[in-house]
């Protein structure tokens, strides 16, 4: 547990140093790449730019997206992680946009009988509440119901 959790904080102290190195309409993709590394996925962008994903999922509470416009340059870099991305997962959301918003879950449960499935991410809700926010999708790949509760993972210190 306390490897784990010294990983999770090194982890997070790297991101900080990398995210403070990198600056909006100046950072090149080849500087986020190389203090981020490889993306988890790439997805086509805005005006012919495209997003690189960084999950850090399943011990990390966060996962980014990083905005690289079509002159090559990083044009935004934000955790999507928060209550304001969950609050537009609606039902009928497909998987995939789903997807491109939170990006990798930490965990896929299936459900076979119900035909539905849990996608769920870890987060920290301000100041310091661990959370777990959970999305059920049917067999259609569709978004039934969605929300967060306390991450009982992880133990109160």
């Amino acid at each position: 547990m306390a490897l784990g959790l010294g990983a999770l904080l090194a982890l997070s102290a790297c991101d900080n140093k990398n995210i403070s190195e990198l600056e909006e309409g100046v950072a090149a993709e080849s500087d986020v790449r190389a203090r981020f590394g490889q993306p988890e996925n790439i997805w086509d962008g805005p005006n012919g730019g495209r997003i690189l994903e960084y999950n850090r999922q399943p011990a990390g509470q966060k996962n980014y997206m990083i905005t690289i416009g079509a002159d090559g340059k990083m044009s935004a870099l934000r955790q999507v992680l928060t209550p304001e991305n969950f609050a537009k997962v609606q039902p009928g959301m497909s998987m995939e946009n789903l997807r491109k918003m939170l990006g990798k879950p930490a965990k896929v449960t299936p459900y076979p009988l119900k035909n539905e499935y849990e996608w769920e991410w870890r987060w920290m809700q301000p100041p310091n509440s661990p959370m777990v926010f959970t999305a059920v999708l049917n067999s259609d790949q569709r978004v039934v119901r969605g929300g967060s509760s306390a991450d009982r993972g992880v133990e109160k210190q």
